[in-house]
């Protein structure tokens, strides 16, 4: 199942840097894991904003709810999912 994927993230100002460090790290090889695995199939970032468009291939719903509240960064995120299907016309 594909999911396309929309994050903003905003993460309170006052955060020790410490702590924004260690999230930020944490965040990225979560991140690059689930794409070396095929999971995270495209990771967009959005030019001038702290969000990405991401493409997600999970095998249902709740495989794709258990890795998004597993994100590091999760707390400070807002999070659209929109479900996809193959288009007819694709030629892929």
């Amino acid at each position: 199942m594909l999911f396309h994927v929309r994050m903003d993230v905003a993460i309170p100002r006052d955060l020790d840097p410490a702590e924004r460090d260690k999230l930020v790290t944490a965040e990225k090889a979560y991140a690059q894991e689930l794409q070396r695995r095929g999971t995270w199939v495209h990771l967009w970032r959005i030019v001038g904003q702290f969000s990405n468009f991401s493409v997600f291939d999970v095998a249902s719903t709740d495989e794709l709810h258990d890795i998004l509240w597993n994100l590091p960064l999760f707390p400070f995120m807002q999070i659209q999912v929109t479900p996809l299907a193959h288009h007819p016309s694709a030629l892929v």
